[in-house]
């Protein structure tokens, strides 16, 4: 059966086929974003991040694609939630959120990424995954979330957000 709501997919059998990371660095009244330019999520807007390789914790890699797609290093990165994404296709990726609110070095164009800063107060969410508008503002407000997912390609088909810090 085709799921057509988070409801519908088993999550207690669940395996997704991409464990991967996503870090938000914050510096004042800014947030790192970029223009993702290869791979998944190509031409969208995201915060940097990547696929978990094995041996790797989540938060090692996320620092290791920040570093990668931006050329800083984020410093005490903090767990902020978790997402859960299901694709009619049968593509599944599970996702960690973290936050930095300190970084070395300077931001830098790479070939996965062209950084930018942009103001809290004016997110492009036009120009990003139709999830995030949904569980971004968790990330900047500090409050802990698990987010599940049902997409169709790029379409979101449905959404589920709790705040929950038992997660973890």
């Amino acid at each position: 059966m085709t799921p057509r709501q988070v409801a519908d997919v088993d999550w207690n059998h669940w395996k997704p086929e991409w464990r991967a990371t996503l870090l938000f660095v914050f510096r004042g009244p800014e947030v790192l974003l970029i223009h993702k330019k290869t791979g998944f999520g190509k031409g969208k807007i995201n915060a940097p991040g990547g696929r978990i390789e094995p041996g790797e914790t989540p938060e090692q890699a996320a620092v290791r694609e920040v570093q990668e797609e931006v050329c800083i290093t984020p410093l005490g990165p903090e767990h902020c939630g978790e997402l859960y994404f299901q694709f009619l296709d049968g593509f599944s990726i599970y996702g960690v959120v973290f936050r930095s609110d300190g970084f070395e070095g300077q931001p830098a164009e790479t070939v996965e990424a062209r950084p930018f800063w942009n103001r809290l107060d004016s997110m492009p969410y036009d120009r990003m995954w139709e999830d995030d508008r949904h569980w971004v503002p968790h990330v900047i407000a500090r409050r802990p979330f698990v987010g599940r997912f049902l997409f169709d390609g790029e379409t979101m088909l449905d959404r589920c957000i709790e705040e929950d810090r038992a997660a973890w």
